[in-house]
């Protein structure tokens, strides 16, 4: 995977959009909202997650709760390979629905599903299966 991939699936969802920020810090909002923020000069990578999986990502190799947010559950990726592509796109989703519920209605003109926007809630609902 690589930050081509990453910025594309990102934009996929509904109403996301991009802003370089912090320098070299590629953030994709939804209503003002930042749910995935890529390191671009440096390569790594950050999104919100569940407690639950929060707590088991901090223990695998190279990733770590992000600066200044972690307490909020916030993970870094330092490297775009530390999880597989499959689970990765599975929690980038998951962290676009925390933060897209968060956001005031009149922030958002119109919700859509997000199986039409980027597709990962398929291979989400295989593996429960």
């Amino acid at each position: 995977m690589n930050v081509d991939a990453i910025r594309e699936f990102c934009l996929a969802f509904p109403q996301s959009v991009e802003k370089l920020q912090w320098g070299d810090q590629l953030c994709f909002k939804i209503g003002g909202k930042i749910f995935v923020m890529l390191g671009l000069d440096n390569p790594r990578l950050c999104f919100k997650c569940s407690a639950e999986s929060f707590s088991e990502l901090i223990e695998r190799e190279n990733i770590r709760p992000a600066p200044y947010v972690g307490r909020y559950k916030w993970v870094m990726l330092d490297q775009l390979d530390a999880l597989r592509w499959d689970e990765l796109k599975d929690l980038v989703g998951q962290s676009y629905e925390m933060v897209a519920a968060k956001v005031p209605k009149k922030k958002v003109t119109k919700k859509k599903s997000l199986s039409k926007g980027a597709g990962w809630q398929k291979s989400r609902k295989k593996k429960r299966s």
